[in-house]
């Protein structure tokens, strides 16, 4: 039992045995009609300074629902949602899953070539963008099964699309509403997320009510969030953390959701002051940067509790500094992904000062194994793929049979994660099994360098990567990302004080801008391992082993 709730198993999509808890809701537009019930004077959602309580946002839900359901949207029909962080997006997102339809959320960095791609692949037959990204909605030609196109502006404002049909965000609410109870069943699909496609064109993550509301539930339970918390939400909303983690579990709970559209620190602390803010998720590099901010401790944030971060690793010499600066916020990891619908372990409040190397413990219903390359379960604590089976996992790949037989094996989710977990439920990861690198026959997880890089003095950001090298097959190199000039020779020597020779890297690489990062907000290697390899490249026609700085 957890949370004096039951845990049952289950037989979920048909052949998986699942423990779940037996108080699941029928899905998402169930939770969110009891919490309004329950909370509706609350504040739901503030978005540019309107806030928006629950009662408000139920209202509001069942007017967009009829709206979409007199154009003829309907339970299983695909959606898109190519919106940043904005009230419509919670707005829409709910009055379809009270029609029983599908919302798939699309980060507003996309292409129109990835966008058509995503709309084309799962068949959308509805896109609600923003009005400052009318131009990359595709042409009609592209994606002929798109019958709906919504547009959303902070002004009224003529649709730029008017003449194809679309139609301005407000205009969908009329007088009628959407009451009925959703016709979705659990084990339903509620979202199409479409993973980061480090190699290839992504695919489309199937996520379940059932999904969404167990992460939630683990999240409610495992960080302690009642109705007073205030989360703010300024990583993106179309990714996997900011829906489940900032989102879902606020509609769950009854708190408060402040969106922010784009991260600043100056600004960021302000709102984390100006609106009392309890509960945030930002990735590492941000944490960096509010700590560079000169005026941080001026700055009253004593409400703010917990800082969740996951996705990348924290250098323990960060959390040492936060600690220092803001000692009532309580920084805690996690470690999910698209296909788990985020978090299958977090770090337990009570215990955050211990295993620092950790992301947390496995959560309740979680089962991870961890297999050697021969498909064994190696012994607690040691190295492996992490195989992973929760009632979060996506129910398979949209429209992609071949990619859910290879992904989903016996009940489990083959994450491609090198990582470990102990005999007290401390999960490790260590590495992405592709990204791991082979220094001559010695392997170099790249998590443990960066932590470590993390530490000298300066740095906000760094990543790993193998560079080619036709002697040792992989050379280390770094890429840093610094407040100020930093010295190679003196990193490397730093890191020699900490790990083995073969850990030093090869190469240096301080780039002035941010080191680059995909749609879903996750630093991305791909184009820092092609810059490594031309580099590389060139060092083998000049046969010139020096780094680059």
């Amino acid at each position: 039992m957890s949370g004096g709730a039951m845990i049952r198993n289950r037989v979920l999509y048909g052949d998986r045995i699942v423990p779940c808890y037996d108080d699941c809701p029928e899905n998402l537009d169930r939770m969110l009609a009891a919490t309004a019930e329950a909370h509706g004077e609350r504040p739901a959602l503030k978005d540019i300074g309107q806030t928006m309580t629950y009662a408000e946002l139920s209202d509001r839900v069942a007017l967009i629902a009829a709206g979409l359901a007199a154009r003829g949207i309907s339970a299983g029909d695909r959606v898109v949602l190519f919106l940043g962080n904005r009230s419509e997006f919670v707005v829409t997102l709910f009055a379809l899953w009270r029609l029983g339809a599908v919302a798939v959320p699309v980060g507003i960095r996309q292409t129109a070539d990835e966008l058509a791609y995503m709309l084309t692949q799962c068949g959308a037959v509805g896109l609600v963008h923003e009005r400052d990204l009318a131009d990359r909605v595709p042409p009609a030609a592209a994606i002929p099964a798109v019958r709906l196109l919504v547009e959303c502006s902070d002004t009224a404002q003529r649709p730029v699309l008017a003449d194809r049909g679309a139609v301005a965000h407000d205009a969908l609410a009329g007088d009628a509403r959407c009451d009925a109870p959703s016709p979705a069943r659990d084990e339903d699909a509620a979202c199409i997320m479409y993973t980061s496609g480090t190699t290839g064109r992504p695919k489309g993550a199937v996520l379940t009510h059932l999904g969404f509301w167990h992460t939630a539930r683990n999240y409610r339970d495992r960080f302690a969030y009642t109705e007073q918390d205030r989360m703010l939400l300024v990583i993106p909303i179309t990714h996997i953390s900011g829906l489940l983690a900032g989102l879902t579990v606020m509609m769950n709970v009854g708190g408060l959701v402040v969106l922010e559209r784009a991260f600043k620190a100056a600004a960021a602390l302000d709102v984390l002051e100006a609106e009392k803010i309890t509960a945030a998720i930002l990735v590492p590099a941000m944490y960096n940067l509010l700590l560079l901010e000169p005026d941080l401790e001026s700055h009253d944030l004593g409400a703010w509790r917990v800082g969740h971060f996951g996705g990348a690793a924290m250098a323990e010499v960060t959390i040492t500094k936060l600690a220092a600066k803001l000692p009532s916020l309580q920084l805690l990891n996690g470690f999910g992904s698209t296909e788990t619908t985020s978090a299958v372990s977090l770090t337990e409040p009570s215990r955050r000062n211990e295993h620092l190397d950790s992301v947390g413990t496995l959560l309740p219903c979680v089962d991870i194994r961890v297999l050697d390359e021969e498909g064994r379960e190696v012994p607690p604590g040691e190295n492996g793929e992490l195989w992973i089976r929760s009632p979060g996992n996506a129910s398979g790949y949209w429209d992609q049979p071949e990619a859910t037989r290879k992904g989903f094996v016996a009940g489990y989710w083959r994450s491609g994660d090198i990582g470990s977990v102990d005999d007290k439920r401390y999960l490790r990861v260590h590495d992405r099994i592709k990204d791991m690198i082979n220094r001559g026959g010695f392997k170099v997880y790249c998590v443990e360098l960066e932590n470590v890089i993390h530490e000298f003095p300066g740095v906000i950001e760094v990543a790993a990567v193998g560079a080619p090298c036709p002697v040792l097959g992989e050379r280390v190199h770094v890429f840093v990302h610094a407040n100020g000039r930093i010295d190679a020779q003196d990193l490397r020597a730093h890191v020699r004080n900490r790990l083995a020779d073969y850990k030093t890297p090869d190469f240096v690489t301080q780039t002035p801008d941010p080191l680059p990062r995909n749609l879903n907000g996750k630093l991305s290697k791909v184009p820092l391992r092609e810059r490594a390899r031309a580099e590389a490249e060139l060092r083998s026609a000049s046969h010139n082993p020096k780094e680059s700085t």
